[in-house]
């Protein structure tokens, strides 16, 4: 089999998990509505409902912020380490 594997927008996902949290349809209509296996599906609802305390509580997105700004951080470390790791082996002479 040659087919790429498909990719779903988290859009898309949350869409589908949406529907079938409401429960208006079983999954295997939901999985010949949008062409998708059921086990997707049942999938994309686990990581909705386990998901969903971070949306209230509002760490998800704070948490998220402190590690960019934490990896801005280190990164801006390594270049400063690393021009002073090039200064110091030219003035070795190596």
């Amino acid at each position: 089999m040659t087919g790429k594997r498909k990719r779903y927008s988290a859009d898309f996902k949350a869409k589908v998990a949406l529907e079938a949290i409401r429960g208006e349809m079983t999954l295997a209509q939901l999985a010949a509505k949008h062409g998708i296996h059921q086990t997707m599906i049942n999938a994309w609802k686990k990581q909705a409902m386990e998901g969903m305390s971070g949306v209230f509580s509002g760490t998800s997105e704070a948490a998220q912020a402190d590690r960019e700004a934490e990896v801005e951080r280190l990164h801006a470390k390594i270049g400063q380490l690393v021009v002073e790791r090039d200064f110091l082996a030219k003035a070795s002479g190596r």
